[in-house]
Parts: structure tokens; sequence; C-alpha cells
């Protein structure tokens, strides 16, 4: 008999039944990979979960979220930007601000976050694979350790959580000095004087609003006529205005045509003639799904040309009993709705019954100053013809933003006229990120813009926006109400 075998009795006849190293095994030890791996131990199985010595925790860990989320608190920390408005604009904890200074919090963030995951794989009793994984049939896996040989696992269940690498255009020629790409930007030796970010999507503006902070020229160069245009058009004014502010150019409307590597400089050619010079070129051109190498064929799988693998509402693929989360997926391509989505496959990967996803998820973009928000935005509203009173405080007007010294922060509610139930929830300003999550409860319980009002907030909060903002939008209806009645 196969060692991989074993003989179960069923209705009284001896039936032949495969046995595997692991129930479920997990490709890739990202936000995804790591909530999957935890959620199956939880059920009872045997978990592995396969990922390269020096990558564990991911992208999101290692050169993604954490690390570009630390490199900006240690810049707002050490340039003193956020104190600016109490101390004056010439204000600095540092006046020379080196990458060590930078790499220094950073280095010491991920080095505690790896530990943190290993220990919570270890308590869970979750197998660590240790190498890359690629797919030898539907059910067995291929582990490439670094060594001459390898060695093979096989598995009931499958999820590939193997997340994805910055796209590289083919006729740039980086050199991860000169020209880099979103993943390399924080392992430059030396803060550049100069740089040109290309693309205006989310991790383009928050390096462009990182470096602009540190004193570099900042020249940021989109194809389309706005960016981050998903999100509400005034907090994108407001956001835009102030990296203006920080000496930021815009190149709306405009396509890189070459770049130039010189010896100590690179020159951007656009392809409406205009050349900039820069000592950086930061390429932001979107995600490529990192499953090149995973074997897919061998599994009965494919991916798009940007790497990707479809899946359906259970995240499961084409093939039954393998699934796929996380950035490799596709949008969202967030670390928060990559941790759900892990769970949720494994709960149904291992036959446990699940809840959906709550469609209210918060967009946290992690600018200077952040920008967050949960709902529809404005544009959204206006097409669908939804009506909306639209209410707003301004952390000038609360203590706490007089305290912080933040005096461009804001908060917007849109509201329906009709139950007073909130629709959208904006933030633009320090802790946008944290503060949206109250609209977001609110939101998902059902509550209306009263509820605001008629809540005691603790004084001096940055919370408090809430309820000036609800008694704004109020007082708008009411005026409405008083001129149709």
């Amino acid at each position: 008999m196969c060692e991989k075998c074993r003989w179960r009795a069923s209705s009284g006849l001896a039936t032949l039944s495969p046995v595997y190293d692991y129930d479920l095994v997990v490709l890739g030890s990202g936000p995804s990979g790591q909530k999957a791996a935890i959620a199956a131990s939880k059920l009872g199985k045997r978990v592995g979960i396969v990922d390269r010595r020096d990558m564990i925790g991911g992208v999101c860990i290692n050169t993604g979220t954490v690390p570009s989320k630390t490199l900006r608190e240690a810049v707002l920390y050490l340039t003193g930007l956020s104190q600016r408005d109490l101390y004056g604009s010439s204000y600095r904890v540092k006046d020379e601000i080196t990458v060590s200074d930078l790499a220094a919090r950073t280095q010491h963030v991920i080095a505690r976050q790896t530990d943190v995951i290993r220990n919570q794989l270890a308590r869970n009793h979750i197998s660590m694979i240790t190498g890359t994984g690629r797919f030898a049939d539907p059910h067995s896996i291929w582990i490439d350790g670094g060594s001459a040989r390898e060695t093979k696992v096989s598995a009931d269940k499958v999820i590939i959580a193997a997340g994805t690498r910055p796209a590289r255009p083919s006729s740039v020629e980086f050199d991860d000095r000169t020209i880099v790409d979103s993943d390399g930007v924080i392992n430059l030796q030396a803060v550049p004087r100069s740089m040109v970010v290309v693309g205006a999507g989310v991790i383009g503006m928050e390096y462009a609003s990182m470096f602009a902070a540190l004193g570099t020229k900042v020249t940021v160069v989109e194809r389309r006529e706005r960016m981050l245009d998903f999100c509400d058009e005034e907090i994108v004014e407001s956001l835009k205005y102030h990296l203006r502010d920080l000496s930021v150019t815009f190149r709306f409307g405009e396509e890189v045509a070459s770049v130039e590597r010189h010896q100590t400089a690179a020159l951007c050619v656009l392809k409406s003639g205009k050349k900039i010079v820069a000592d950086t070129v930061m390429y932001s051109a979107g995600r490529q799904g990192q499953t090149d190498d995973l074997g897919l064929e061998a599994a009965g799988l494919t991916a798009d040309k940007r790497g990707r693998i479809a899946v359906d509402e259970h995240f499961r693929t084409a093939v039954e009993h393998i699934y796929a989360v996380g950035d490799v997926i596709g949008f969202p391509a967030l670390a928060s709705t990559s941790m759900e989505q892990g769970r949720l496959a494994a709960h149904h990967a291992c036959g446990e019954p699940t809840r959906d996803m709550h469609e209210l998820q918060p967009i946290g973009i992690y600018t200077i100053p952040e920008i967050s928000f949960v709902g529809a935005t404005e544009d959204v509203l206006t097409d669908s013809a939804t009506p909306f009173e639209v209410g707003i405080a301004r952390y000038r007007e609360l203590a706490r933003g007089q305290i912080v010294g933040d005096s461009y922060g804001m908060l917007k509610l849109l509201v329906s006229p009709d139950d007073g139930k909130l629709l959208g929830v904006h933030v633009f300003g320090t802790g946008a990120t944290e503060i949206v999550h109250i609209g977001q409860a609110v939101m998902g319980c059902g509550g209306t813009v009263e509820y605001l009002i008629d809540t005691v907030f603790n004084y001096p909060t940055l919370s408090e926006a809430y309820k000036v903002a609800a008694l704004d939008a109020v007082n708008k209806m009411r005026n409405i109400t008083r001129i149709d009645g």
C-alpha cells in the first residue's frame, strides 16, 4: 500500500483514501497567510505555512506596509513637521536627517514584528516550512529550501497567499539606486535632494509626501488628470494644497517616455517633451502577483497578465480544494481586507460556517497628512442621484486640533436627509485612519446623525469632530425643511 494511503471502512467495504502531510498548507506568510493558518489551526487542523526565512511576515512586514508606515513616523518625528504650527516653520528635531536615522526605527519594528509572527505561529502549533514552494500536482508542493535537494509536502487543502511585487515597466532599467521601485525606495543610501515619483496612486503619494517632508524636491508625474480619484475630491484638493506647500510639483496628464541614467542623477523625458533631472526616480506603477514560480499549471490553475488568480465568493479557485487570498487576487489589496480574506477562506476550507465580509471597508492612505474614508463619496452619490447633506468639522476649531498643532485637518460627513443615516465619512489630518472607525461603527450598526449629536465625546479629542460635523449637517437640513415646510 502507498504510504500516502490508508484503508477506511465505508458501508462495509474497504476503500482507499489519501493521507496527507497536512490538512492545510498556506503559501505565503503575509497578513492573509498568517490569519488563514491560525484560523485553520484554531479549528484543530494540521497546518503548514511556506515562506523564505528572510520573508517571514511577507512583503507587508519586510518591504511594504510596516516599513513604509514606520518610515513615515520617523519622518514626522525627526522633521518636527507636525509641530511647526506651534513652534514655527523652521522647527526641526534634527537638522541633518540621514538614512541611518530613518532605518534605525524601521529595522527595530521589522525585527519586533517578525518575532511576534514567529511566536504566534509557534503558539498555534503551525509548522514553518522554510523555502519557496511550487506545485508538483494539485495536492503536492515542492519546497526549495536553498540546498541542492528539494522536499515535497502534501496537503488536503491549499491556500495561495503569495502576495505581490512592484510592477516594473520592461522599458526601464532599474538599478535600485538611481531608478527604484516602491519596495526598493526604503533601501536608498542617502536622502535624495530631488526625486521624480512616477504614478500618483496610494503608494506613490505616500512616498512623495514623506520625502517632501524631508526636504526633497519632489515632482509627481501622473498620466491621469487626477490623483487618488477614488477619494473625495475636496479631501484630495486639501492634500494637494498641503503638498504644494512642501514644494511638491504635479505633472498631471503626462507620461514618462524614457529615463536616462547618468553618473550622479537621472534624466526623465516626458512624452510632452519636458525634461526633469532628479537624484532618484521612483516608479509606482501598480503591483504584480507573485505567481510566476508557483507552478500553477501543475495544479490546473492559471493567472492573468498581472499575476492575479480568479476566485469565487468563498475565495476558492477553479480547483475546488485550492483557495487564493490577499493581494494575489487583486482589489482591494489591503492588509486589512487580506487578513479577513485569509480567515474566511480557511473557515470555508475547513467546513466551518462563516458570515460574509462586511461591505463597509475603510480605506487608509498614509500620506502626510493622512486620509481615510468609509462609505460613498460625493461623486458616487451624485452620479446615483442619491440626495445627501454635508456636515464639516475643521480641526482648527477643536481644542485638540490646537493642542496637537493641526490647523488643516477636517472631517466630512455625508448624511441622508430622508432618515439621517450616514452615507460616507471622510477624514483628512492627524489620526484620520484611527477616528474613521467611529463613523464605520455607526454606519455598520445603522446609526443616524442624531446618535452623534446626542453622544458625549471625551474632551479634548479629535473625535469631537463627529459631533461638530453632525450639528453642521443637521442645521443645514433644518434650514431646508423650514423653507420647504
